[in-house]
């Protein structure tokens, strides 16, 4: 049996292959489109230049987009995830579950995570050997935990998550984008090549296949770049669609989201100018999200601080708030003082939400 490490090396070489396939697609698309048909094929120069200028632009978006996704590196959790050399001893040599579990809970107490697995137990990656950030997951096809993992995406040879996500929904969209300017453009030509009203010559095999390749891409990237748009507007990665995030109040397939707009900007970023463009403007790093929290729990911290005064906190009807891992240890503290206080009317904030 080869080696481990000679397989690995194997497999990855392998994996390139679907985007050396893409490559070469493009290209001879480039070559179709600006040599065979516009070149050889388009009699007016005037119809040249505008087809020309505009293939163009969508071409260098494209190319540019799909580069991003392919090359940027996917986020992992920072080292305050990672268990203490001490605390990774302590867990390999216990043997019962409930004693590793108490391990990762003393380890997780400074940590600010709101999501749990299935089970309620804390989110720990045995091949990572750490615990796992909210909407973390590891990627068996990269080998690490990905923050904010989507997918893991053969065509572009890399894990879709927190890092190239933006990359990913531009690529998409300018891969679609070109993709119909191509079909549009070169419809008429096809018709005069198939009705032959053209004469055969070396261009036509070229022209009727770039449509033919044109439109079926069309077909399929309209129908995931559609999806991705409505898990962009929904703040919802692919695997949180098919399983929904556990909290420490059970499962929300909402519990991200934050409102559309809101959603939107956590992918785009606050700056519109910067939508289009494929450089990184997503909010936040990866390892912390605002959450929407539907329920009542005293450790998120989901308290209204602003009762009535005839109120105790028992009485007070349960609110959804938007609650960040900044604000968490602030509202915990005042929840403490709320119990611990004769007086608790005195220790209501004169602001609003931390």
């Amino acid at each position: 049996m080869a080696p481990t490490h000679v397989l690995r090396c194997c497999q990855r070489s392998l994996a390139w292959i679907p985007v050396i396939f893409i490559a070469l697609v493009v290209c001879w698309s480039y070559y179709a489109y600006v040599v065979e048909l516009c070149i050889f094929t388009i009699p007016s120069i005037g119809e040249q230049i505008v087809y020309l200028i505009f293939f163009h632009l969508s071409f260098v978006m494209f190319v540019w987009s799909y580069w991003k996704t392919i090359f940027t590196k996917p986020a992992n959790p920072s080292k305050e995830f990672c268990l203490s050399k001490a605390e990774k001893e302590r867990y390999e040599k216990e043997e019962r579950t409930e004693s590793q579990q108490e391990i990762l809970w003393r380890a997780a107490s400074s940590l600010p995570l709101y999501t749990r697995t299935g089970a309620g137990a804390i989110r720990y990656c045995d091949r990572c050997q750490l615990i796992k950030p909210d909407r973390c997951h590891h990627c068996s096809a990269c080998d690490t935990c990905v923050l904010k993992m989507d997918h893991h995406c053969p065509w572009v040879n890399n894990c879709v998550g927190f890092s190239n996500y933006k990359f990913f929904i531009l690529f998409l969209a300018y891969s679609l984008v070109y993709c119909l300017f191509i079909a549009a453009t070169v419809l008429q030509y096809f018709i005069k090549f198939w009705t032959n009203v053209l004469p055969d010559t070396h261009a036509k095999f070229h022209v009727l296949f770039l449509f033919f390749v044109a439109a079926m891409f069309c077909i399929s990237i309209l129908s995931l770049f559609s999806y991705h748009l409505w898990l962009v507007g929904k703040n919802r990665s692919t695997i949180e669609a098919f399983r929904a995030p556990v909290f420490r109040t059970g499962s929300d397939k909402n519990g991200f989201s934050l409102g559309f707009r809101k959603n939107i900007a956590q992918v785009f970023g606050d700056q519109k100018k910067y939508w289009l463009v494929p450089v990184f403007t997503s909010q936040g790093d990866g390892l912390t999200f605002p959450t929407r929290l539907v329920s009542a729990d005293p450790e998120q911290a989901t308290v209204n601080l602003h009762p009535e005064p005839s109120k105790s906190p028992a009485d007070v009807p349960e609110t959804i708030w938007l609650i960040t891992p900044s604000n968490q240890l602030k509202v915990k503290r005042l929840q403490s003082l709320w119990r611990a206080s004769p007086n608790q009317e005195s220790l209501l904030p004169s602001n609003t939400m931390p």
